[in-house]
């Protein structure tokens, strides 16, 4: 095969593959995990409700910052 002709392959597997994960992303927004039927909107009733407010600061007094360690040592 000439690379001309390895290069059109290329682009026509590309194309399929392409087309592929696009029929596999319409079908996973439209199922349930677990599922072989298509999913339903969210009952209202089991939406959270999560406020704008800031957190009370009280609540992070004694923790430490994740990843960086405790504030009164140095990392490594």
């Amino acid at each position: 095969m000439s690379l001309q002709d390895d290069l059109n392959a290329v682009r026509r597997n590309l194309d399929e593959l392409t087309r592929k994960v696009e029929q596999l992303e319409q079908q996973a927004g439209r199922r349930k995990p677990g599922s072989s039927t298509p999913a339903s909107p969210p009952e209202p009733s089991r939406m959270v409700t999560v406020p704008d407010t800031p957190y009370d600061s009280s609540l992070w007094t004694d923790s430490d910052d994740e990843g960086l360690g405790a504030r009164d040592r140095r990392a490594p």
